[in-house]
């Protein structure tokens, strides 16, 4: 037997179980979230946006709207702190990362894990295909060691011309992230996952 395996089930479970008990919990954010986005501004609820995970398969990743409606069709899918498109509630649900919270059923649906290299969307993988072969041997995370050190990206990516946000994020950010989703294939285990969630947590309070 693989000594991977019983990590693997092990994740697995992890995932079922927390998922679950978070969408339970989170209950009362999932009604009073809806309603002050539809008070703020125009458009559904949820977005959803066709990401690659495991094996390069496509899947829906949800979230809870932070930009206006049809945001995607004005303007690149690279954001910025100061990007217009961004709502007022958006705002606060980025900062404080609630805009992630229907993730959980992509964790408990099997598309994602709690901890795993965050999955893109196509245009950004085709850049570095051969690396993401690799990287997406696994399931997508919620967290990461890249999601930790670019907690600011938004506020990176302020700083830079708006006509070259895209490009900078894929020449310059996108590589290093890379880079630290390989550190995890190799540290991967039950208690490296646990280290990055009270990570991911504390970065969270903090910021």
């Amino acid at each position: 037997m693989n000594r991977k395996t019983p990590y693997k089930k092990l994740k697995r479970l992890f995932d079922i179980f927390f998922s679950f008990i978070g969408l339970v919990l989170c209950l009362p954010i999932f009604i009073v979230i809806p309603i002050l986005i539809k008070v703020d501004s125009k458009g559904p609820v949820f977005f959803g946006q066709m990401r690659i995970g495991r094996d390069f398969n496509h899947f829906r990743l949800y979230k809870f709207r932070t930009m206006a409606e049809d945001a995607s069709k004005n303007g690149p899918y690279v954001t910025a702190g100061d990007d217009p498109r961004i709502t007022k509630i958006g705002k606060f649900l980025r900062r404080t990362k609630i805009d992630e919270l229907p993730q959980l059923w992509n964790v408990l649906k099997g598309d994602m894990s709690f901890v795993g290299p965050r999955p893109l969307v196509e245009e950004q993988v085709l850049c570095f295909q051969k690396d993401y072969k690799e990287i997406f041997k696994i399931r997508p995370g919620i967290t990461d060691y890249a999601t930790i050190a670019f907690r600011n990206e938004e506020e990176i990516l302020r700083k830079c011309n708006s006509n070259d946000v895209e490009r900078i994020y894929i020449e310059q950010i996108l590589p290093q992230k890379i880079e630290l989703c390989k550190k995890y294939l190799k540290e991967m285990g039950f208690l490296t996952d646990i280290k990055i969630i009270l990570k991911t947590l504390l970065v969270i309070i903090r910021y």
